[in-house]
């Protein structure tokens, strides 16, 4: 029998791997990450191994020498956060192992649209927004910085300055004009 189509009993989805689904590069490419965030995710996993798993087993010892298992909170949830974290420190480690940095600020100046790059464009009612192509372990929607496998990166990618862009977004298919493209350090 397929072992894939086995599941034990108290086995529970996993809540982290389908929010990390959205996450997931396309077969076969590169984990393109800027510096700022290539930090940022190895301070998280320092933060893990260093402070917050240590903490987390010093709980579950004390917690074990306490008895009885079975009806203890103290175990129970510090041996489901102590599967959290290790699921974490797995995901974060493969994502740095795959990672190439990119500094944006060290790219010479181009017209041309690339990863990394900050890109200012004009819709069809003469509004302008500026969104930096970024890593996708890096995107913030609200801070302006969007996944290069994202449909608007990759309408924008290989694009330059003056051109018009044709991308299909939730809303329908959509048009923006690039106006400017930067290339500069983004910060964390």
């Amino acid at each position: 029998m397929d072992k894939g189509l086995i599941r034990n009993a108290g086995d529970e989805e996993d809540p982290e791997e389908e929010a990390d689904s959205a996450r997931r590069l396309p077969h076969g490419t590169r984990n393109y990450i800027t510096p700022a965030g290539h930090a940022r995710i190895r301070s998280e996993l320092e933060q893990l191994v260093r402070v917050e798993r240590p903490q987390v087993v010093s709980v579950v010892q004390w917690a074990a020498a306490n008895g009885d298992r079975s009806e203890n909170a103290d175990y129970i949830y510090g041996k489901r956060r102590l599967r959290e974290i290790d699921r974490r420190i797995r995901f974060l480690s493969k994502r740095l192992d795959l990672a190439e940095i990119v500094d944006p600020g060290r790219r010479e100046p181009t017209e041309q649209v690339f990863f990394g790059a900050t890109v200012t464009v004009c819709d069809e009612q003469g509004n302008e927004q500026t969104y930096q192509i970024v890593g996708v372990d890096e995107t913030d929607f609200a801070r302006g910085r969007i996944s290069w496998v994202s449909p608007l990166a990759r309408a924008l990618l290989k694009s330059r300055e003056g051109e018009t862009v044709r991308f299909q977004s939730p809303a329908g298919w959509r048009e923006l004009e690039v106006v400017t493209v930067e290339y500069r350090s983004i910060e964390s």
